[in-house]
């Protein structure tokens, strides 16, 4: 019997959060869901950090994926635009941890390339090739929903590669990789590398 698991992608972001879901068997996909969560009414950024939690937490609850694949903040300009969304893939994989689901980033060239062969694609170009490997009859309006779509499309085509990434099994995993190099008290500490990061 062919093995089955479901995949959560996010593209994390303060005004619009995109998610989707697939269902893979052996080696083939099957859509689920694509949606967004849309924050751009709200004005206090810490209410919106709570929503993306909490909705977080509801997909896991209530679609129990296996694995979650998110896209990581690109380096921008802008270092007060990094650091909310920084928060908002934070709380988003926080969400993730404490349920204890293994979580990849990838960055959205890696994303681009994996669905189009072109790390340089737009939305657009991403979301017609979505639409046809998945059969999508309609395209949402915005298109961030796609983006989160197109993380777990990438994690699914990225299984059992060598990866060069970072990912986390659980909040002791997350922990360990994460912790300074020189802690209080002056004793250094070897660093921890992970080679699942997927740039």
């Amino acid at each position: 019997m062919a093995k089955e698991k479901i995949i959560l992608g996010i593209d994390p972001g303060t005004t619009v959060m995109g998610f989707g879901l697939i269902k893979v068997v052996g080696k083939t996909m099957g859509f689920i869901q694509l949606n967004e969560l849309d924050l751009k009414k709200y004005e206090d950024h810490y209410l919106k950090l709570k929503l993306i939690f909490e909705r977080t937490i509801e997909l896991i609850d209530t679609h129990h994926p296996d694995e979650i694949a998110i896209e990581a903040p690109f380096f921008g300009k802008n270092v007060q635009s990094m650091l909310k969304l920084g928060r908002a893939q934070g709380v988003a994989m926080a969400a993730g941890l404490s349920r204890e689901i293994p979580i990849t980033e990838y960055s959205p060239k890696k994303i681009k390339m994996s669905i189009t062969g072109n790390g340089n694609a737009s939305k657009e170009q991403v979301a017609k090739m979505l639409q046809s490997l998945l059969g999508l009859k309609t395209l949402p309006k915005n298109l961030d929903a796609t983006d989160g779509l197109a993380a777990a499309v990438c994690h699914f085509y990225n299984d059992g590669k060598i990866e060069v990434g970072k990912s986390y099994s659980g909040w002791a995993a997350f922990v360990k990789q994460n912790s300074p190099l020189t802690p209080k008290g002056g004793t250094k500490q070897i660093a921890v590398v992970n080679l699942r990061k997927k740039e």
